[in-house]
């Protein structure tokens, strides 16, 4: 990971944008839509700022004398010049999707947003907005924080009562409680790994990293795989999968041995 991901809240904040013209109007275009207050130069309060000037030494300029005053400043068109990139984006407010290339490509971070966006329903965000008000609900059917989550996962996975590509997600929330439906007690998946390339990896094998709630592996499988899982996930270095699993997914991952016995 080259840069780090981090959504702003722009809410009545100032940023500076500096020049003038299409590239400028875009900015300006995101700034609004994030709440933001925008004015031409420095002024207290400012914390980050876009320069959309045409003149490279220009834009230099303007850049650094706006970091020398603290601000985190984005150059448009010049990555080099950059200490953040905007990303492309995908509104599905409140849910937000940000697909960036640290500015190697826009057109490739466009072409992916496209695809995204075809695949994501328009009410993906009542879904969202849905399942924030029924938190107090869930909290109560489900007082364990480890039951609810893998309740919740359960719902939300491929074909779940709340599936957020399917139809009607978001109108389901409701009867999904009202069924009283509770997460899988425990359930263990074998994965013998290809290679230790993390683009390797199949399709539910990455999957599977993402959903599992216990990682238990040989010394063997690289830190480039275990990356893949949860930030939560709870990693086991063993020599054999568990016997008795934890509650919720439990993964098994294994690396084949080598003809050479490597």
């Amino acid at each position: 990971m080259h840069q780090l991901p981090v959504f702003l809240n722009l809410t009545g904040r100032t940023v500076v944008l500096v020049g003038e013209g299409e590239a400028a109007d875009a900015k300006a275009r995101l700034i609004t839509r994030a709440g933001g207050r925008i004015v031409p130069a420095w002024e207290a309060g400012a914390t980050i700022a876009f320069v959309a000037l045409d003149d490279a030494a220009e834009a230099r300029a303007a850049a650094e004398g706006l970091r020398a005053r603290g601000l985190l400043v984005n150059v448009v068109d010049r990555p080099d010049l950059c200490d953040f990139t905007t990303p492309a984006i995908v509104d599905r407010a409140p849910v937000t999707i940000a697909i960036g290339t640290g500015g190697a490509s826009a057109g490739l971070a466009k072409a992916i947003r496209q695809r995204i966006e075809a695949l994501l329903p328009a009410r993906l965000g009542a879904l969202a907005s849905a399942l924030h008000a029924a938190r107090g609900a869930m909290k109560a059917r489900w007082p364990d924080a480890a039951g609810r989550r893998r309740a919740i996962d359960a719902a939300l996975a491929p074909g779940g009562a709340l599936d957020p590509l399917g139809d009607g997600a978001a109108d389901a929330v409701e009867g999904w409680l009202a069924g009283a439906m509770s997460g899988p007690s425990s359930r263990v998946e074998s994965i013998v790994l290809a290679s230790s390339d993390p683009d390797d990896l199949t399709l539910r094998a990455a999957r599977l990293l993402g959903e599992a709630d216990h990682v238990f592996h040989a010394a063997a499988v690289p830190p480039a795989i275990l990356d893949r899982a949860r930030a939560d996930a709870v990693r086991h270095v063993v020599d054999a999968p568990p016997v008795d699993p934890p509650p919720g997914l439990t993964l098994w991952l294994d690396m084949p041995i080598a003809p050479d016995g490597r």
